[in-house]
């Protein structure tokens, strides 16, 4: 007789332990194969320290086949899945599809980035949710710092050296607070010329810092960032985001590059296409973690709307806490489901939060009992060292390291902007020239990228066809960009493309990186003869919801963001990166399905020159190889992006 097959979707918190706890319990009975992007297991809570220099990438991500043994690990994200045939299609890190079959059937894909209808955010902003995110917003950071230390005019300096985080929830309230330890070292260093030093903004239209937890975590965690100088304002959000700056709902404008979207989260898409009753997003799910109706589905994590047995009416919150704790409940009713053991309904009491404000500076509530200061910084780093399932002496001696040694701020370069677009997906695996994405696409820097840097591909573009939300249209926020203008297709002749004749942001010469995207497809067709592959025609590019790779459409027929992308967004500019062309501060809001946007996108910059044309049969760059460096067009000084 076979073994039963129990997959799991998703190695977030929730999938972890089911994965974990499910090995440990059938021993042997049963096969378990876990779907995942990647084979690492990601640490969220100490994301915002991978950004400040104090760990490096590595401590925070757990390997999954080294700490789940008895698991068969499959790399690729989920496409669709078929209940009645008991079969999850994928699409692998290359663009292989497959089907896995199943007995019993474990969702856990977690949560996505919530995007809102901002003009120019999706253009201009980036988002925190994934390794390259952070350590992009690191380069980013040093970069601004190390170039404002360097520039004469006041406003240039000012402009650089502001960081605006929007979300004072529990991500963005750690982002700043550590970012403005770490770039008050690197001044300290470094000061500036014009006698500057860095500004940190932390904005919310919540009433205080840390709404969703104790008033007085808030209190601290409030006083905390005001002391390192952190400009705090509740109540004010984001109206309108340009290459420049940033304008206010209160009004105001900020002069800067730099803009961190924390604004929160939703639960993953994946699960609205299965046609089940939900909850905001979230799939139904009775105290067993079990879909009703469906014995062979179970549900856990941010995408599963769990009964709360402490509070009748209410359903758990999508905190990791209650996700770890989803994932062993899960495990031992999916082993009792196969007749191991007996079903638990899930019931639990919140032990306190704890958010790490830097250095010696926490604010914790174990237990309910309110904590500040030294002490909670050792309740703090206590916990997390206890939380994570690995790693924790490497997390320890980075800690020690960084106590007695001042840290490293230098570019590393391994992360560009066009890599992690701001999407309604969580890019755990970052986009690579050359490397075909899900789709057997060219993944290369073929368009526009806030920062300077190219990208063809952004979810956020025009929606595809009969999704439930409107269509972009063109020339809108969002949207495809108007002829003509900057961040349209990347030019003739140069490689990561300088516009072509006439059109700034031209069309991508053949056989060169970035290829010439085909017509009628979304994301573009790679050129021939270019890493990636000729894909196949027509096929929609949909997004990666739980933090994934390049996009992909939903083998159900349902794209998990808009399954043709309107082509290269307006160039948020400011730095002559790679491929750059002339700026757009075009204004434009992006996310899976996006809301019909408000506004036509808006240039800046004359056309700038084509540039000589490329030698006949000239073999196209290798995937490792950046593209190069163009010429401004708008009188201000190139900014390199390593």
């Amino acid at each position: 007789m076979s073994r039963p097959r129990i997959v799991i979707v998703g190695a977030g918190f929730a999938g972890y332990r089911t994965a974990r706890t499910l090995s440990r319990l059938t021993r042997h009975q049963a096969d378990i194969t876990l779907l995942n992007p990647t084979d690492y297991f990601l640490y969220l809570p100490l994301l915002p320290q991978v950004a400040a220099g104090i760990l490096e990438p590595r401590r925070v991500s757990v390997s999954l086949s080294g700490t789940l043994p008895h698991v068969r690990l499959v790399l690729g994200e989920a496409d669709g899945i078929d209940l009645d045939g008991h079969t999850v299609r994928y699409t692998g890190p290359e663009g292989e599809e497959g089907t896995l079959p199943f007995d019993r059937l474990v969702l856990a894909a977690g949560s996505v980035n919530k995007l809102l209808p901002i003009p120019g955010v999706a253009e201009h902003a980036h988002g925190f949710r994934g390794l390259p995110e952070a350590l992009y917003l690191r380069d980013h950071v040093t970069r601004q710092v190390e170039l404002a230390a360097a520039a004469d005019d006041r406003a240039e300096c000012a402009a650089r050296c502001t960081f605006v985080v929007v979300g004072a929830g529990y991500t963005g309230t750690e982002v700043a607070a550590h970012g403005a330890m770490y770039t008050d070292a690197q001044v300290r260093k470094h000061p500036m010329r014009t006698g500057m030093r860095p500004r940190w903004m932390l904005l919310d239209v919540a009433p205080r810092v840390l709404p969703e937890m104790d008033e007085r975590l808030s209190r601290t965690a409030e006083r905390v960032l005001r002391q390192r100088g952190v400009d705090v304002r509740m109540g004010t959000s984001v109206k309108e985001a340009t290459h420049d700056g940033v304008v206010l709902t209160d009004g105001s404008t900020v002069d800067t590059r730099t803009l961190v979207w924390c604004v929160g989260v939703r639960p993953d898409p994946l699960v609205e296409a299965l046609g089940l009753p939900m909850e905001r997003g979230r799939l139904l799910v009775d105290p067993h973690l079990q879909v009703p109706g469906r014995p062979e589905l179970f549900a856990c994590g941010d995408v599963a709307a769990v009964p709360d047995l402490n509070q009748p009416g209410q359903y758990t919150p999508m905190t990791a806490q209650h996700a770890w704790r989803h994932g062993k409940v899960c495990a031992q009713n999916v082993a009792a489901s196969l007749g191991i053991g007996e079903r638990r309904a899930y019931r639990h009491r919140d032990m306190g939060f704890v958010v790490d404000l830097g250095g010696a500076k926490a604010a914790a509530n174990p237990l309910g009992l309110p904590m500040s200061g030294p002490a909670a910084g050792a309740v703090t780093r206590g916990y997390h060292l206890a939380a994570m399932p690995g790693n924790r002496v490497r997390v320890a001696a980075d800690w020690l390291l960084d106590a007695v040694l001042p840290r490293q701020a230098v570019q590393l370069g391994l992360v560009r902007s066009w890599s992690v677009p701001l999407e309604s997906s969580s890019p755990e695996v970052a986009r690579v020239p050359g490397r075909p994405d899900r789709t057997g696409k060219d993944a290369g820097p073929t368009g526009q990228r806030p920062g300077g840097e190219q990208t063809k591909h952004r979810p956020g573009g025009e929606s595809a066809k009969g999704q439930s939300d409107a269509e972009s249209a063109t020339n809108q926020p969002g949207g495809e960009p108007a002829k003509n203008q900057p961040g349209a297709e990347p030019a003739k002749g140069r490689p990561g493309g300088e516009p072509a004749k006439g059109r700034p942001g031209g069309e991508p010469a053949k056989n060169q990186p970035g290829a010439e995207p085909a017509k009628n497809q979304s994301g573009g067709e790679p050129a021939k003869n270019q890493p990636g592959g000729e894909s196949a025609g027509g096929r929609s590019h949909g997004g990666r919801a739980k933090g994934g790779q390049s996009g992909s459409p939903r083998a159900s027929g349902k794209p998990r963001r808009a399954a043709e992308a309107a082509g290269p967004r307006p160039a948020r500019g400011g730095s002559g990166k790679p491929g750059k062309a002339s700026r757009a501060a075009g204004a434009g809001s992006a996310g899976k399905r996006p809301t019909a946007p408000s506004g036509p996108s808006r240039s800046a910059g004359p056309p700038a020159d084509p540039g000589p044309e490329p030698p006949a049969h000239q073999p196209p760059p290798g995937p490792d190889i950046a593209p190069g460096p163009v010429k401004r067009t708008d009188g201000r000084a190139a900014e390199g992006d390593s």
